[in-house]
Parts: structure tokens; C-alpha cells; sequence
């Protein structure tokens, strides 16, 4: 069955009220989208930023419908739930069904990262190279690509913690999304980790894949304003390059003195900014790169 799919742009502060509206009118989802993201444009935020909304201006607000919603009458009566709609940009188009996550599922094959680091589907036979001693195994459900290992910025900190030698270990984890490298680092050694996300449901998901892989006595999550204080000998940060530079001093207090430090989430081209920005704190600064995409890695001055 297909679906109707109406997008409505809006200003990024408005998108609470849009994306209530459309679900007050029967929206089946509501998704929100940088407008740039279809343009090619390299500047298109990808996520929010720790303790941030959604950093672009505008907002793409993107709502399913059964497909046989007439266009006017949802128009009229969106315009009615709130007279306050800015409705000129709506445009449509028809949805084909598809089993998303069959879709997923069938792309998302086994990953290894560095020299003892696997990220496997839940429903996937284990590779035999995974099942040697030795190697740290995390099982990962379908998500998206920022959470599962398949981006850039994931794997380069994903074969970061697998360069480290993590036993014992305290592990930090600054914008944890999935919970993928704080869980990884656990997988790899580590006997504590904290996870740090301003998105709610990001912590729900956090949790729920540290207990499906038995590490959740061993892994916490909090929102910004309530984690608990303290230093950390590794920190890990993929967020953006803005929220990078304007948490350097939050991230430099965080790391134990002569702790390791990885920051990702950075395209090409912001790094040089980035790494003057941390250098007051942090010595061995060196950058490593994939698809555009940049991971700076330093050690904390004593």
C-alpha cells in the first residue's frame, strides 16, 4: 500500500508546533529533515549537537498519510488545527510501500573495525573471524546510519578504540547516540562507560543495547544537565565541528590528565580551526580522515 507524503518547510524554531499539527490531522510519522540535505550541499547538518536543537535555519517537516488523504482536505484542516501555518510550501508526492527494515536489514552486514572490533546485525550468523578469541563483538539492531557503524565519523572512532588498550578503563562517551563506542569500548576492555545525549530516546536506545549485550551494569546514561561530574582517561566526542568548538572546555575538564581524546563528526576543511581550538589542553593532536569526514585524536596534558 502506498502512502501520501506532504512536506512543509518551517523555521527550525517552529518545528514543535508543525510537527504537532500534523499529527493532530491523522500523520502516521513525522520526520524532520535539513532542507540541504538533497542539494549536495557538504555544510548539511547531519544531527544535532549535544544540548542543542536542530542546528540549520530551516526545517524540512515531512508527514505520512494514508494514500487516499485528500490534499485539499488535509490542507484545510492543518489550516484549521493552526491558523498560524505557513502552508505555501506544502508539496506532495505518492510513497511505495516498502519493508524498511527487510530493506535495512539486507544492507547492514557485519563490519570489523581495526584489528579486533566487530559491529554485527542481531539476526546475522556470526562470522568465523569474529568468533576467535579475542575478538570484541558488539550485536546491533538496524539503525540509522550515524548509530550502526556504517558512517564515516563512527568508523574512524570505532578503529580509534580499537587501537587503545582499554583494560580497566573509565570511557566517556559525549553525544552516545546509539551507545555504539561507549559499548564497543566495554566490548574491548573497558570497565566502565558513560553515556551523554541530549535526545532522549538516544539514551532509551542506549540503554536497551546495553542490555541486550549484557553490559548494562556497566554502562549509564544521562541527559547534559544531570550527568555526574567528573575525569575520564578516554574521551569520545562525534557530534559537529560547532558543538566540538563550543564544548572545548567542557571536553578538555573531562578528560584525566594524560587521557586520550577523540573528536569526529568533522568535515574536511574544519579541522585546522578545530585543532587551535584544543591545543591549549591537549598534546599529540593528529588528524585522520574517510569520506570527507575528520577524526582529531590528542592527549591530555598533565
Amino acid at each position: 500500500m502506498a502512502h501520501l507524503e506532504l512536506a512543509l518547510r518551517c523555521r527550525a524554531a517552529e518545528e514543535a508546533r508543525y510537527s504537532r499539527a500534523l499529527t493532530d490531522v491523522g500523520a502516521i510519522s513525522v520526520t524532520l529533515l535539513d532542507p540541504r540535505a538533497d542539494t549536495g550541499d557538504e555544510q548539511a547538518i547531519l544531527e544535532p549537537g549535544v544540548g542543542e536543537m536542530p542546528l540549520w535555519p530551516d526545517c524540512l517537516v515531512v508527514a505520512l498519510f494514508p494514500a487516499a488523504t485528500p490534499r485539499e482536505a488535509l490542507l484545510a484542516a492543518l489550516e484549521a488545527a493552526d491558523p498560524g501555518l505557513a502552508l505555501a510550501s506544502a508539496s506532495f508526492r505518492e510513497v511505495a510501500e516498502q519493508d524498511w527494515v527487510r530493506a535495512w536489514i539486507d544492507q547492514f552486514q557485519p563490519m570489523r573495525f581495526g584489528h579486533r572490533t566487530w559491529i554485527v546485525p542481531w539476526d546475522h550468523a556470526l562470522p568465523a573471524a569474529a568468533d576467535a578469541p579475542g575478538m570484541a563483538v558488539l550485536r546491533l539492531d538496524p539503525g540509522l546510519a550515524f548509530g550502526s557503524g556504517t558512517h564515516a565519523t563512527t568508523a574512524l572512532c570505532l578503529e580509534w578504540l580499537d587501537g587503545l588498550d582499554l583494560e580497566g578503563a573509565d570511557v566517556l562517551d559525549f553525544g552516545c547516540g546509539s551507545g555504539i563506542l561507549a559499548l564497543a569500548a566495554l566490548k574491548l576492555g573497558a570497565t566502565r562507560a558513560i553515556g551523554i545525549d541530549n535526545d532522549p530516546q538516544a539514551l532509551l536506545a542506549s540503554a536497551d543495547n546495553a542490555a541486550r549485550n549484557g553490559l548494562a551494569g556497566r554502562f549509564a546514561v544521562h541527559l547534559p544537565a544531570e550527568a555526574p561530574p567528573g575525569r575520564h582517561p578516554v574521551v569520545l566526542a562525534n557530534i559537529l565541528a560547532s558543538a566540538l568548538d563550543a564544548l572545548a572546555g567542557t571536553l578538555a575538564e573531562r578528560t584525566a590528565p594524560g587521557g586520550r581524546i577523540a573528536l569526529s563528526g568533522i568535515l574536511r576543511g574544519q579541522e585546522d580551526a578545530l585543532l587551535a581550538r584544543y591545543a591549549p589542553w591537549f598534546d599529540e593532536l593528529a588528524v585522520a580522515e574517510r569520506e570527507g569526514w575528520v577524526r582529531i585524536s590528542g592527549r591530555r596534558r598533565t
